[in-house]
C-alpha cells in the first residue's frame, strides 16, 4: 500500500458515496487508474464495505452503555458460546475481546435506562460463562466513528 492508496482510503472514509470520477479528482489521478486501485483495495480487504453512518438518536436509541464482561473460564467452548450469544443481541453494537481483565468490552445502545435494564436482566446477565458484568453509562460521545489516521 502506497501513499496514493492511503489517500484514496482517507477520502472514502470522509465520504463513502464519492463517485470514482470525484475520487479520482480528489487524489489527482485519472479515472481508470483510480478505479483499478479502488478495486484492488476492495479485493485485498483494505476496504471491508460501505455503509451509512446513522445517528442513534434519530432512530430512538438515546441511551448508551459500555459493559465490561469477565468470564468464569476462558476455554474455547466458553469463549465461543459467549461470542455467539453476544452476536445474537442486536443492541450490542460493538464487542471487543480484550487482553487481561475484563475479558470483553460491549457497547450497547437502547432507547432509555428502562430498556437497558430489561436487556441487562433478560440477555446480558444470562450470557454463557459470565462471572461479572460492570456497566458504565455514556454521558457524551466526544469522538465517534473517526476515520483511521493515514
Amino acid at each position: 500500500m502506497d501513499a496514493l492508496d492511503r489517500k484514496i482510503l482517507t477520502e472514502l472514509q470522509m465520504d463513502g458515496r464519492l463517485t470514482v470520477t470525484e475520487l479520482a479528482a480528489r487524489v489527482q489521478l485519472s479515472v481508470s487508474p483510480c478505479h483499478r486501485r479502488l478495486r484492488d483495495l476492495e479485493r485485498e480487504g483494505a476496504i471491508r464495505g460501505y455503509r451509512a453512518v446513522v445517528d442513534p438518536a434519530a432512530v430512538g436509541l438515546h441511551f448508551e452503555a459500555l459493559v465490561f464482561a469477565t468470564l468464569r473460564w476462558e476455554d474455547r467452548d466458553t469463549v465461543t458460546a459467549f461470542e455467539e450469544a453476544v452476536t445474537a443481541i442486536p443492541h450490542v453494537i460493538q464487542a471487543q475481546r480484550l487482553f487481561g481483565e475484563p475479558d470483553y468490552l460491549l457497547r450497547v445502545a437502547t432507547t432509555d435506562l428502562v430498556a437497558y435494564q430489561q436487556l441487562y436482566d433478560e440477555k446480558l446477565a444470562k450470557l454463557p460463562g459470565v462471572q461479572r458484568l460492570t456497566s458504565t453509562l455514556v454521558m457524551k460521545n466526544v469522538i465517534d466513528d473517526r476515520p483511521l489516521p493515514e
